[in-house]
């Protein structure tokens, strides 16, 4: 099979593609023909060796897919060969055959594309998890989401839709904008040409958001905490601009607000069945219309440094996809 290889820490125009064994699946195992895998910031971390979790070299980048199961180990018997499914790894997705543990794989429906699952269950299950898990978000809260038009952002903007909150999306251009109003925000904010506090300020009658969501950390983390309502609630979902916020405690006391961080992929590991109750609760808002990936952008294999690049360079509105 062909694969995408890390075979040195570096940017992304260090991968090559090159043949490789087929994969066995073991005991426990299954072995997935994918058909779309989803492009996220940590393949940009990993690559880099500046991810939480260190890849042994070679290996293959990507986190998310979707695809048809063509190989069953030992012990497997809530899947079989010809399943559709979708899957999360920690890496090992950019190949045109995926090994993977059974346990994280989840059947999806055969009416749902394999390019829109594929851009699901990273991006949805970190926002979905975010804000009803880790930020509680309640219906008629106010929720802002920054780097909203992004995989994550454009995610947690559906979602808190969904959950019936008033959505403030900010970005750094007018298009993005655009995108993130045409998938349910209600009001936006352009962050590099307004003032975010005083835009804050105005759209909440000067209450600030209930929640915030973070996915960017750098230089809005803090003017927006600073704007946050009392009893606030902040996220931290990462660091896209690649500057991790220093916040000054005093700002938490005198809000009454708390800082919450969010890890989805410890949340699977350590919590499968809520994990697995997330995964159907969203299922049923896609079959709803209220959950629909934008996907911008879709790449063959060969071309699957491109789109990481893309992801590094903060090209991407939405989702990019890998194809065999």
């Amino acid at each position: 099979m062909r694969a995408l290889l890390c075979k040195q820490y570096g940017l992304p125009d260090t991968l090559v593609v090159e043949e490789v064994p087929d994969p066995v699946p073991g005991a426990g195992e299954i072995v997935v023909d994918m058909k779309a895998a989803g492009v996220n910031f940590p393949d940009v971390l990993i690559i880099q060796n500046k991810y939480q979790f260190k890849a042994e070299l070679p290996f293959s980048p990507g986190a998310e897919f979707a695809g048809i199961v063509s190989a069953v180990g030992a012990g497997v018997t809530h899947l079989k060969v010809g399943d559709h499914i979708i899957g999360s790894t920690t890496y090992g997705a950019f190949c045109e055959k995926v090994k993977m543990s059974a346990a994280r794989a989840i059947p999806i429906p055969r009416t749902l594309p394999f390019d829109t699952a594929a851009a699901f269950i990273l991006t949805y299950g970190t926002s979905y998890h975010a804000l009803k898990d880790r930020g509680e978000l309640k219906p008629g809260e106010t929720l802002l989401v920054l780097g909203a038009a992004g995989g994550v952002g454009l995610a947690a903007v559906e979602i808190g839709k969904a959950f019936g909150a008033k959505v403030i999306a900010a970005a750094s251009t007018e298009e993005k904008l655009a995108v993130c109003r045409e998938h349910g925000a209600d009001m936006t904010i352009n962050y590099e040409t307004e003032d975010l506090r005083e835009r804050l300020k105005e759209l909440t009658d000067g209450k600030g958001p209930d929640v915030i969501y973070d996915p960017v950390g750098g230089k809005f983390a803090e003017p927006a905490f600073r704007s946050i309502g009392w009893r606030g609630r902040f996220l931290v979902v990462g660091f896209a601009n690649g500057e991790i916020p220093r916040l000054p405690l005093n700002l938490m006391l005198l809000k009454g607000a708390s800082v919450v961080g969010v890890f989805w992929g410890q949340f699977c590991s350590k919590e499968p069945q809520a994990y697995r109750q997330d995964v159907q609760e969203m299922f049923e808002l896609v079959q709803q219309g209220k959950l629909r990936p934008h996907i911008s952008a879709r790449y063959p294999l060969a071309q699957g440094a491109q789109a990481i690049n893309d992801m590094m360079n903060r090209k991407v509105m939405g989702k990019v996809i890998i194809t065999p």
